[in-house]
């Protein structure tokens, strides 16, 4: 990948460092280290390697929930983001091909009647989300019957469900998947409800550096950069990307 223009560094960086935000609430994407505060994960990875290839410093802030990454990017508080393709947002932020797809899931809890996927959208049944996630997203646009009921991020998913008793839980795969092992009479639905495309999310009106990121998001993922950082940081429940298409 040649090396960037000082005009492109400028538009993508134009602070001098690459400010990108990291988002917790994915712990796919991102973990932080319970003894340092450190952020570490793929998306970091992806920051790190973007800043290193332009030659500029890079600043990570950090929050926990997609909806407060969209928000750091709307106000053009950073220049990169990590988040979940979804046509609502794509309407605020440009975005690139996804580097890493990841499933959707289901929990409910043993004794519930819920049996499949299927059985989810019916009258009386509601489904905890996270505000502003990439699941709140979609089943506010696909849910015919039942109701969402919005948690404060994703990680507090479980816990709301718990604590107000819903019928169902609504995540990452692997993030329900732990929370069925740290708590019990849980179990996850087979399968999945919806496939998310994780991608790289940048201020609007920066057109050409969005050009720039995607070509560099294809390279990470032929170069086997993502695969191994999916390897590295023990992720499963997450696959590189296909090949997309760069915007010309």
């Amino acid at each position: 990948m040649p090396a960037a223009d000082p005009a492109l560094v400028r538009e993508l960086a134009p602070t001098g460092t690459l400010r990108a935000v990291i988002n917790f609430g994915n712990p796919i994407l991102a973990t932080k280290d319970p003894a340092s505060g450190a952020a570490h994960g793929v998306s970091v990875d992806l920051a790190r390697e973007l800043g290193r290839r332009l030659g500029v410093p890079v600043e990570l802030m950090t929050v926990n929930s997609a909806g407060a990454s969209v928000e750091a990017v709307r106000a053009a508080q950073v220049d990169i983001a990590f988040v979940a393709i979804d046509p609502v947002r794509g309407a605020d932020m440009l975005q690139t091909p996804p580097y890493v797809v990841i499933e959707g899931a289901y929990l409910v809890k043993n004794a519930s009647p819920i049996k499949t996927n299927a059985d989810v959208d019916r009258p009386g049944n509601r489904i905890v989300v996270g505000n502003a996630s990439a699941y709140d997203l979609f089943l506010t646009r696909e849910l015919k019957a039942a109701k969402l009921v919005k948690a404060p991020s994703s990680p507090a998913v479980t816990d709301t469900f718990l604590a107000q008793n819903i019928e169902v839980a609504a995540g990452v795969k692997q993030q329900l998947q732990a929370d069925a092992k740290r708590l019990p009479g849980l179990r996850l639905l087979d399968g999945r409800f919806m496939l998310i495309q994780q991608a790289m999310g940048l201020p609007k009106a920066r057109d050409n550096a969005a050009r720039y990121v995607a070509d560099f998001v294809e390279q990470m993922k032929a170069s086997g950069f993502v695969a191994e950082a999916l390897a590295r940081h023990g992720i499963e429940g997450a696959a590189v990307a296909p090949a997309g298409r760069v915007p010309q």
